[in-house]
Parts: structure tokens; sequence; C-alpha cells
């Protein structure tokens, strides 16, 4: 039996294999457009939040996955500040079917990323000089499986 071969037994006999391998900032930016007049008006803000994956194979097991939440807090019809960040991590993922592969890079990855993207940003927001934005947590098996139904609802409508 060839190395590869023995290496797909040894996987399929261990099971579903998963590993953080990393999580980074793959990018970040903080823009406050209207300071420092902004800080003059009262705090009643209006807090927009924009998400989005992307995933890329980067090894033979080996995925990146990019969380991007882009935070757009207005105060009074202006903005106050205009966060975008890029949360990135590989995982290790194999032993998985396609439909499981799929979920877990679509839900359960993005999961993990979550809180360091949250505290990433609260982080920069306070170095602004505004007050702490701790944004709720998400839940991601929720949003994966509205955006399953939307895409079988697409496909079937495109059928008709």
């Amino acid at each position: 039996m060839a190395d590869n071969e023995q290496n797909t037994a040894a996987q399929e006999e261990q099971g579903p294999q998963f590993a953080v391998q990393r999580v980074y900032i793959k990018d970040a930016s903080f823009e406050s457009p209207n300071s420092p007049e902004i800080f003059m008006s009262p705090w009643k803000p209006e807090v927009g939040l924009e998400m989005n994956t992307q995933t890329n194979q980067v090894g033979e097991n080996a995925f990146e996955v990019v969380l991007t939440l882009t935070v757009t807090v207005k105060n009074d019809e202006k903005t106050a500040f205009l966060v975008e960040l890029q949360q990135a991590g590989i995982f290790a993922v194999s032993g998985l079917g396609e439909q499981e592969m799929h979920h877990t890079l679509g839900a359960f990855c993005p999961s993990i990323l979550f809180p360091y993207a949250r505290e990433a940003i609260d982080a920069m927001v306070i170095k602004a000089s505004f007050p702490a934005l701790m944004l709720a947590p998400v839940n991601f098996d929720a949003l994966y499986a509205q955006q399953m139904a939307q895409a079988q609802q697409e496909a079937s409508e495109a059928q008709h």
C-alpha cells in the first residue's frame, strides 16, 4: 500500500479531525471622520454591523477562514466612527463529508473567530476615546441555516 493510501486509511479510522492552528488579524482600520466635533454632541449612538466570511484552502487539510466585520456608528446622523476588521484563522480540518465541511468552515470557524474580533474592535474604539462597544454575540449556526435556506430557495426559483 502506498504512503498516501495508508495516511488516508489512518485518517478515516481516526474519524473527523479539527484543530485551530493560528488566529490573527489580517487587516484592521479605524476612521473617525467627524472628530473632534463628534465628541461635543450628546452620545446617542446608532450601531450598524455587517459581517462576511471567506474561506481559502491553504494546504491539503488547512483552511484560512476570514471573518470580516464592518461596524458603523452614527451619532445625530453623523458618522462617529467606522471600524473594519478582518479576523482570520487557520484551521486543520479533515475526515468530514462535504456538507459537514461546509458547515464547519461556514459557521463553526467564524464562531471561534468572533470573540477575538469583538475584543479587537472594542480595543480600537476605546483607544479612540469612544465608549466601549461590546458587540452582541452572534449565532453563526442560525445565520448559516438562513443562508442555506436562501440558496435553496434561489436555486428552486431559477429552475422555474
